[in-house]
C-alpha cells in the first residue's frame, strides 16, 4: 500500500516544508485540490453531502495546481504529484496539455493528472465553458492531450475541438498518468475506458463499497480490453485505520490511501510544526515498517 498526503485546505504558504517533510517521511506522493475562486452566491450543491452544504471555507487557500506543484517539485527529489481532483473541463485542452507536459518533464515524470468532470455551474460560467457535455469534453479532452505529449504533429477532428498540424514542444517524454474521479455508471466507464487509475470520491464510504466499485471496475476494463494494463485506485479513509484494515483494503483492491495525519477540519489551523512532526510519525509508524523487505 502506498500513501498520499492530501493538501486539502492547507495554507499555500506551508506547501513547500510540508513537501519536503512528506518526501522525509516516506510518502509516495502529495495531492493537491483545486478550485479557481471561492464565490458567495452558488445555487449549485456540493454532491457529497447530504445538505449539499460547500465544504471549504471563503478563507481556504486553493493556489493554482500547476504553478504550486512546480514549487513544491523543485525543492523534492523522489515525491510525486497529483491532483484530487483537477476540474478538467473548465478548462481548454492546449493550455493544460503544455502546464501538464512541460512539469512533467522538467519535474522528472513525477506528475499525475488526477481529474472529475466537475459539478459547480457557476464556476464553468465564470471561464466561459459550457456545464453541458462537460464529460464528453474531457473525453476528447484526454485524448487530445495524449497526443500533444508526444511531441509530434497532431491532427484532431473531435466532436469539441478540431485542430491540424499542431506539434507542442517539450514533449512529456514519457506517458503522464491520468486518473478519472466520479462514481457514477458513466465516470467508471470513462475511468475503466481511459484512465491509468481511479479516484474515488469520499462518497464510496466503505471497504465495501470500494470493493464493489472496483469489481465494476474490473469488469469493464475487460470489456474495454484493458485488463492487463496498469491501474491504480486511491481511496479515502473515513475514519481511523489499522494493519488489519490495511490489508483489507489491499484485497478490495486499493493500491494507494489518501491519509493526510490531521483532520480536514484542523488543515487550516494546526500549527505546521506539528503538521510536519505528525507526517514523520506516520512516516515511521506506517511507511517505513511496510517498506521493510520480508525474510
Amino acid at each position: 500500500m502506498k500513501f498520499v498526503c492530501p493538501l486539502y485546505r492547507v495554507p499555500a504558504d506551508e506547501y513547500l516544508p510540508l513537501a519536503r517533510a512528506a518526501e522525509t517521511a516516506g510518502y509516495e506522493a502529495l495531492a493537491v485540490s483545486d478550485h479557481l475562486v471561492h464565490l458567495d452566491a452558488v445555487e449549485s450543491r456540493f454532491p457529497y453531502a447530504p445538505d449539499g452544504a460547500l465544504p471549504w471555507q471563503p478563507e481556504d487557500d486553493y493556489p493554482d495546481v500547476w504553478v504550486a506543484t512546480a514549487m513544491m517539485a523543485a525543492v523534492t527529489r523522489r515525491l510525486r504529484f497529483l491532483q484530487a481532483v483537477y476540474v478538467l473541463p473548465a478548462r481548454e485542452p492546449f493550455g493544460v496539455a503544455k502546464a501538464v507536459g512541460t512539469l512533467a518533464r522538467m519535474s522528472g515524470h513525477r506528475l499525475s493528472l488526477g481529474f472529475g468532470v466537475g459539478w459547480m455551474r457557476e464556476e464553468f460560467e465564470l471561464v466561459g465553458q459550457p456545464f453541458a457535455r462537460r464529460g464528453s469534453r474531457a473525453e476528447e479532452m484526454i485524448e487530445l492531450m495524449r497526443r500533444l505529449w508526444t511531441g509530434e504533429p497532431v491532427d484532431y477532428e473531435g466532436e469539441h475541438y478540431r485542430v491540424r498540424g499542431a506539434r507542442m514542444r517539450p514533449a512529456a517524454g514519457e506517458p503522464i498518468p491520468i486518473f478519472c474521479s466520479g462514481e457514477s455508471d458513466i465516470a467508471l466507464h470513462r475511468a475503466a475506458r481511459l484512465g491509468d487509475g481511479w479516484i474515488a470520491p469520499i462518497s464510496v464510504a466503505t471497504p465495501e463499497q470500494l470493493a464493489q466499485r472496483v469489481e465494476q471496475l474490473a469488469r469493464l476494463r475487460h470489456e474495454a480490453g484493458r485488463e492487463k494494463a496498469p491501474f491504480s485506485v486511491y481511496w479515502t479513509p473515513m475514519q481511523e485505520i489499522d494493519a488489519d484494515d490495511l490489508r483489507e483494503l489491499a484485497e478490495c483492491g486499493a493500491t494507494h490511501l489518501f491519509s493526510a495525519p490531521w483532520s480536514f477540519d484542523e488543515g487550516p489551523r494546526l500549527p505546521l510544526i506539528e503538521k510536519c512532526a505528525r507526517l514523520e510519525a506516520f512516516g515511521r509508524r506506517w511507511i517505513a515498517p511496510s517498506s521493510t523487505p520480508t525474510p
